[in-house]
């Protein structure tokens, strides 16, 4: 079958081979990947249930983003990872260069991104064709958080976490100018293990059953931004572009009495302990805050500070 395959198929797919090569080095040294979003992965985290049709529609190439199976065959910008894709490929390269063309492919679109669930190859070889738009039959599965064609997964766990943190704190309604934003999936469900620890001690010094909301509040403001000013107040954030006042919370409190036990300090406010922090920190803002404390490297999400 392969005899039948125009020349220009067989260069237009060794130039889409070397660009996704090229990118896939590239990535390497930033330390970045541009994979394809699964769409079961999207839909299980976000919860996706509720669908609606939306018909057919010229969807702009950008904003497809994922895939429902193939998500591993293609990179983000749905050039082709495998040599193995030679064949179908350059087939359907072929037919859109026939009188005929080929049929629209199968989208789900989630917020506004968008999966391909019939197609792959037909997005892939139309985005190397340099078109702008491709035409597709279109489902909608209805989102409860904004999703964009130009988040990772990760962005949308984060996003995910802030919906059910808030959900579950109506910190937003308690606390309207609240700004708690975090760049680790998994640090809400942190913040809340602080505000149970926090109500459990109001209860036990007030003696008294402390209502969920009022805990929340008393967190908010007798834990939560006293540590957050005296962030502020220092600027020790300039240190870590990229992260947020809550991610250095999180962590300050998750190592608090690691801190305390390396100064020698005891209970102590939180200015002593950003003062003697602070005191440490290098000039160069790519030093990270493990160098500080010169500790063994250690999981992610459990005890690495802040990447800068």
């Amino acid at each position: 079958m392969a005899d039948f395959l125009s020349q220009s198929s067989n260069q237009k797919f060794a130039d889409a081979r070397k660009q996704a090569f090229i990118r896939s080095v590239m990535d390497f040294f930033r330390g970045q990947r541009r994979d394809l979003l699964s769409f079961d992965e999207v839909r299980s985290e976000l919860r996706l249930n509720h669908t609606r049709y939306l018909g057919l529609q010229d969807v702009p190439l950008g904003k497809i983003v994922g895939s429902v199976g193939r998500y591993r065959d293609f990179d983000r910008e749905f050039l082709p990872r495998r040599d193995s894709q030679e064949t179908r490929w350059r087939r359907v390269y072929d037919l859109t260069h026939s009188s005929g063309g080929f049929p629209p492919v199968e989208l789900y679109k989630v917020g506004d991104a968008y999966f391909v669930r019939d197609g792959n190859h037909r997005v892939s070889v139309a985005r190397i064709n340099g078109s702008p738009t491709i035409e597709a039959y279109v489902t909608e599965y209805l989102t409860p958080v904004p999703v964009s064609a130009e988040d990772t997964l990760d962005d949308i766990l984060i996003k995910v976490g802030e919906a059910n943190f808030l959900q579950a704190t109506r910190l937003d309604a308690i606390r309207p100018g609240q700004d708690i934003r975090l760049t680790n999936p998994g640090r809400y469900r942190e913040l809340l293990r602080h505000i149970a620890d926090h109500k459990y001690f109001l209860e036990v010094e007030q003696q008294r059953e402390v209502p969920y909301e009022e805990a929340v509040a008393s967190w908010y403001d007798n834990v939560y931004m006293p540590l957050v000013q005296e962030i502020r107040a220092r600027d020790i954030l300039r240190h870590f572009p990229g992260r947020t006042e809550a991610d250095l919370y999180a962590w300050l409190v998750q190592h608090r009495a690691e801190l305390e036990a390396r100064y020698g300090l005891g209970k102590v406010k939180d200015a002593v302990v950003l003062e003697k922090l602070e005191q440490e920190i290098p000039a160069s803002p790519l030093r990270k805050l493990g160098q500080v404390f010169r500790r063994k490297p250690a999981p992610p999400d459990d005890s690495t500070p802040p990447d800068p």
